[in-house]
């Protein structure tokens, strides 16, 4: 296992780190380094209190198989086995959730995975942090209509879903439905199969469709492959609104002049210039530290998102320590109490030097994604420019479909959910 110092996550406010085995907290780095989604695994991925952070890789391929032995290969590592997972993957989340609480041991799904999981009473070790895909599809129909002139201007608009062939990029479809029946608007949801660098039946439909606006759902060598698509029929890039896993360099510059103009949603922010990464520059990078390879990538979209999972991963594992112990790992179940009473207001994000970085997050039992709103951005044709402010998700859409999708997994899998009033 190697050590590693996490920067600003917790090197500036941690004490001195022990270097005995027992005092060490095990977190899996189970991603992927190779593949056609390898852009964005490999931009993603200290002490705390005197523990250790240890990490082992795992090459997962974005494969659901090699996502689980991974999971089952490092859950017992560590004095107090694997402390939390960071799938990387939805499809790998899906495999994971009963896995996961069998063993007690909790899924982070960082702006991905299964939406109603939203729902703490019923998946009490699975945690879609920050705005799950549901949520952030509420705020691109509302930026959208910021950009027509108002909600009630999108009647009789045409909205093209271009999709991912995987439960990820199915996993939209539902609310999108619904916001369609609400707004009255169309949409029309077009597959892609994997890895997606064959697109030209599914562009020769927009074309013939004609849409207002189309939302890409895609990942990997599928988004620049779309936006070069979209060029060849004349489509406007700046009527394109990706999801955030479409929505990073990696997407944008292999498409040359073809990707100017595009939008996509995001939960942090690119840059180099924020103290967090200034911090991480001066004391990992300058000090020849770290694992990653192309420098050239310091603030990208990915790694600033990577940045953020630290964040996220150290702060619960240090609100865990307060209830069962500074100076000691915790386990699992521990780890699941810390994500569950996770706040990082404000204050916090400035103490942390991260408040252009991310909006503030609060989880709790009833609540596992936290209800943080989202920017969005434009591609200039070579960096990526906020062109909003904050926008709120519409939890009187979202958070009745997550009940209601929770009871019925609950119902099928005979769960009894929790009682969060009684949870301390």
């Amino acid at each position: 296992m190697k050590r590693i110092t996490i920067a600003a996550l917790a090197f500036a406010l941690a004490a001195p780190g022990l270097s005995l085995a027992q005092n060490e907290q095990f977190v899996p780095a189970n991603f992927y380094w190779v593949g056609p989604y390898a852009p964005g695994g490999s931009g993603f991925g200290g002490g705390i209190n005197g523990v250790k952070i240890t990490y082992e890789k795992c090459e997962t391929e974005y494969n659901n198989a090699r996502g689980v032995e991974c999971y089952e290969r490092s859950k017992k590592k560590g004095p107090t086995g694997a402390t939390v997972v960071h799938p990387l993957s939805t499809g790998i989340t899906y495999s994971l959730i009963d896995k996961s609480l069998a063993d007690k041991i909790p899924l982070i799904s960082l702006g991905y995975g299964r939406t109603d999981a939203s729902d703490g009473r019923v998946f009490p070790y699975v945690f879609p942090l920050i705005t799950n895909y549901w949520s952030q599809n509420t705020a691109k129909i509302k930026f959208i209509g910021m950009k027509e002139g108002g909600m009630d201007k999108l009647k009789g608009k045409k909205i093209v879903n271009i999709y991912h062939d995987s439960a990820y990029g199915k996993e939209t479809i539902p609310v999108l439905d619904i916001q369609a029946k609400k707004y009255g608007f169309q949409v029309t949801h077009i597959a892609v199969p994997h890895p997606g660098n064959e697109q030209q039946a599914q562009w020769l439909q927009v074309r013939q469709i004609k849409p207002d606006w189309v939302i890409l759902r895609g990942w990997g060598v599928m988004n620049p492959t779309a936006l070069k698509s979209a060029a060849k029929i004349g489509y406007p890039r700046n009527k394109i609104i990706a999801v955030w896993w479409s929505g990073a360099e990696e997407d944008a510059i292999p498409a040359g002049d073809a990707a100017k103009g595009y939008i996509s949603a995001g939960f942090n922010l690119p840059g180099a210039d924020m103290p967090v990464m200034k911090e991480i520059q001066k004391h990992v990078y300058g000090k020849g530290k770290g694992e990653f390879e192309d420098k050239s990538r310091f603030g990208s979209i990915y790694h600033t998102r990577g940045v953020v999972a630290g964040i996220v991963t150290t702060e619960a594992i240090r609100t865990a320590q307060e209830r069962y112990g500074k100076g000691k790992p915790i386990t699992g179940e521990q780890m699941r109490w810390g994500i569950e009473n996770l706040n990082i207001s404000a204050a916090r994000l400035k103490q942390l030097g991260a408040s252009d970085l991310m909006a503030p997050l609060k989880v709790s039992c009833l609540d596992h994604e936290g209800g943080s709103p989202v920017k969005f951005m434009q591609w200039d044709g070579r960096k990526w420019s906020v062109i909003s402010d904050w926008i709120a998700t519409d939890q009187s859409i979202v958070r009745p479909m997550i009940e209601a999708s929770a009871a019925q997994y609950a119902k099928e899998k005979g769960i009894t959910p929790r009682d969060c009033s009684k949870e301390k």
